[in-house]
């Protein structure tokens, strides 16, 4: 499970590749959450997530809370279907 990380125009942008399942949200937490705080923005990029389950969607509303109780924007910048279609399983979108 990769994630790419790069600085554009003062945002930090993190990408996300393969499952953010159960299995991989504890390696994916420690390696996101304290870019949060060091980013005056920061952007979720989902679009190479192949699978999501409860974990990652839990994992994606703490990212959001986080970066809110730090004053950091989060934005999300791009959507697998699995994304897509799990958000749109559960009413709507995190970000």
């Amino acid at each position: 499970m990769p994630i790419t990380h790069e600085t554009l125009d003062g945002a930090a942008r993190v990408g996300i590749e393969g499952e953010l399942t159960i299995y991989t949200v504890a390696e994916l937490a420690a390696a996101l959450l304290p870019r949060i705080s060091t980013a005056p923005r920061l952007e979720v990029d989902l679009s190479e997530v192949t699978e999501i389950d409860g974990a990652g969607l839990q994992l994606l509303a703490v990212i959001r809370r986080e970066a809110a109780a730090g004053g950091t924007p989060v934005s999300l910048v791009g959507q697998s279907q699995a994304i897509t279609q799990t958000l749109h399983l559960c009413g709507g979108t995190l970000f």
